[in-house]
């Protein structure tokens, strides 16, 4: 069969990164035809993206990696970098992507390029993929929910509505089932901010198709709010991408991997909380004093990656063992047999363990989507970027999480959470948690049906690789 190309732009993020893999995998899996190259761009406010790039590389053989030189200056790193810098930054890549196409993807092989497909933050490209002739799509690495969100708010300028305001009523946004307060949406608290979606949001009207990296049976509501609407491209909902295998192991690694799951076969079945934040989740030595003492109170057995926040300038780092000199005096002594304290966790081998009854996550939605298939149910802790607004869909729509916090703590500047909240939500969780343990199971079931030959998800995959392959000339 003639092949045809593929090309991924996705943003320089881990989360961002692993599901276009993920999603590339995918295509290849179920169809040959396909040569992808995923065009790698640096982030440098990740010091692991280089290596992690590289890591990619070396396992996905099938993919061609080509990394983006490193030319174009960042904005001034702050305490977190926000869409607006964030998206800049990759606009300034217009030129070097576009050389890459043409030099390094089209003059390499003469099999057509079918498809830019780009990350939700990488709309400029859109119109790079217009200027060669190119259909191009979006990969929203993020829920349905959420993308209608970004379509609404570009709904909002082009009718000259108001930027959200702090004293505002709930907004009635069609994609999410109840009223959406002001307060889960710290993503858009800023005008720059909101106008940065906003753009990106009308920018994907220009592509021939969005693709979703959820499952229509987890987000009924929000699919139907999208199929309503007469004026955006085909949206393919694909997922849940899941990477279950995660990245091979040697080293010091592997040596804490089975450490791990050693202590875990050891554990009852659904006794352990699990506590992991994501690449960028780390806390301040205050914080995490307050989660030691809420899980100690708990008095539930607890599975915990502990991240200190970095100073000022420095990157997060996978390596904390100084536990001692950050915890209350004594915590390590009186938990021993009920805990245990890691940095780096094999998350996704975690989450399939079967001691593991409950996981207090930031809501990043590559992290939910691990939860759901394993059918674990969460506790919320949001941190940045949407994963308050995920927190808010989560725990009010789709009853699949226990609320620890959803939204920045107005009655604390410091956003701080008290050890009592921690203790209420992991008991609550793990003693009454039945209705949202039996819940999250059917929706593991769901997702994993979506996946199978005639499930949702893969009739969709199977219809995008067919529009694919109808555009070679």
């Amino acid at each position: 069969m003639k092949k045809a190309q593929l090309v991924f732009v996705p943003s320089s993020g881990v989360g961002h990164l692993v599901s276009a893999v993920q999603f590339a995998k995918l295509v290849l899996d179920r169809n040959d035809s396909f040569l992808i190259t995923m065009l790698a761009m640096n982030n440098p406010y990740a010091g692991i993206i280089a290596t992690y790039i590289e890591s990619l590389a070396s396992i996905h053989t099938q993919i061609k990696f080509i990394v983006i030189p490193e030319t174009i200056a960042p904005p001034p790193q702050t305490s977190a970098v926000s869409a607006h810098a964030f998206s800049c930054y990759i606009n300034d890549h217009k030129t070097l992507v576009k050389d890459a196409i043409v030099n390094q993807v089209i003059a390499s092989n003469s099999a057509p390029v079918v498809s830019v497909v780009v990350d939700l933050f990488c709309t400029v490209f859109i119109d790079v993929a217009k200027e060669l002739g190119i259909p191009s799509h979006v990969f929203f690495t993020s829920n349905a929910a959420f993308l209608g969100l970004m379509l609404y708010l570009s709904d909002r300028e082009d009718k000259g509505e108001p930027k959200f305001r702090p004293n505002d009523h709930d907004y009635i946004i069609p994609y999410y089932a109840n009223p959406v307060p002001y307060r889960v949406l710290p993503l858009l608290h800023t005008d720059c901010e909101y106008l940065t979606f906003a753009s990106h949001g009308k920018k994907f009207k220009d592509a021939k198709g969005i693709i979703v990296n959820t499952f229509s049976e987890v987000e009924s509501h929000a699919v139907r709010a999208l199929l309503a609407r007469d004026d955006t491209p085909e949206i393919f909902n694909v997922g849940p991408l899941i990477d279950h295998k995660g990245k091979s192991l040697s080293g010091s690694d592997a040596i804490k991997r089975d450490e791990i799951l050693k202590w875990l076969d050891d554990q009852p079945e659904k006794s352990v909380v699990f506590l992991c934040f994501g690449s960028g989740g780390g806390f301040d030595e205050a914080q995490l004093k307050e989660i030691a003492i809420g899980l100690e109170k708990s008095g539930h057995r607890f599975l915990w990656s502990v991240r200190l926040k970095p100073s000022k300038g420095q990157l997060l780092s996978n390596e904390f063992n100084n536990y001692g000199d950050i915890l209350p005096e004594g915590f390590l002594e009186r938990t021993k047999n009920i805990g245990m304290l890691c940095g780096w966790t094999p998350q996704v081998e975690i989450l399939a363990h079967k001691a593991v009854g409950a996981f207090v996550s930031h809501c990043g939605w590559n992290s939910t989507l691990e939860a759901l298939w394993y059918g674990v149910p969460m506790i919320t802790w949001p941190l940045y970027g949407e994963q308050h607004i995920n927190a808010f869909q989560l725990v009010k729509e789709l009853g699949l999480a226990v609320e620890l916090t959803l939204d920045f703590r107005r009655d604390c500047p410091t956003d701080f959470v008290k050890a009592e909240d921690i203790t209420k939500a992991v008991k609550t969780m793990m003693e009454q948690g039945g209705e949202l343990r039996e819940k999250a199971k059917a929706t593991s079931e769901m997702a994993q049906k979506a996946l199978v030959e005639g499930g949702s998800s893969y009739v969709v995959v199977g219809n995008l690789i067919d529009q694919w392959l109808e555009n070679q000339p």
